[in-house]
């Protein structure tokens, strides 16, 4: 898929998960999610290229500008979307499927100072509420929602909710809609 190709379905991306979004210029111009996203696919190619030093230079160069640290060497799946983006940290080893959301204040990070696999793994369509923390390498499975504020330590197999400080991982039907994570913020659900 080229550039051209892939920035169009960011784009469109973005104007699907942000109701706010009022046209694709705006997008384009204004969106720091999409900017550290860009930013990220080239830093990753020079990451592969073995240009570790220039890899990392731009990505602290994109980490000023958009406020969003996501390391060269993670891997990140299609239709990725960071809204509001400010304080996101995605760690090196960090893997994220398609369709991923994450909010403002998100940190995929790790627990160890290993040369392994240190951060977490996050399945298809998973969406991560703001300020939530995932450490270490846990793998939060498919169409997964992660409430606010949680702190995930933890596994969790695909249509979990995680909520809480650590995270409880409750089940959901997959027929069920996937819910805005927003609304699982620690006082929203425990109230249910």
């Amino acid at each position: 898929m080229s550039f051209f190709s892939r920035a169009r379905e960011d784009i469109a991306t973005a104007r699907r998960r942000d109701p706010a979004a009022r046209s694709r210029v705006e997008v384009l111009l204004a969106y720091s999610g999409l900017h550290a996203i860009w930013g990220y696919r080239l830093t990753h190619r020079l990451w592969g290229a073995r240009r570790f030093l220039l890899a990392r230079l731009i990505s602290q160069l994109v980490r000023f500008l958009t406020g969003i640290e996501i390391h060269p060497g993670a891997t990140i799946g299609r239709r990725f979307f960071i809204d509001h983006g400010m304080g996101v940290v995605i760690g090196e080893t960090a893997i994220i499927g398609d369709d991923v959301m994450l909010y403002h204040s998100v940190t995929l990070g790790g627990r160890t100072m290993a040369h392994n696999k240190r951060h977490p793994t996050l399945g298809n369509g998973v969406v991560v509420g703001a300020g939530a923390t995932l450490l270490g390498p846990v793998v939060i499975g498919a169409h997964s929602v992660v409430g606010a504020n949680a702190v995930v330590l933890k596994d969790a197999p695909a249509y979990s909710v995680l909520t809480g400080v650590p995270a409880v991982v409750r089940q959901r039907s997959p027929k069920d809609p996937a819910p805005d994570a927003a609304f699982y913020s620690d006082a929203a659900y425990y109230s249910i």
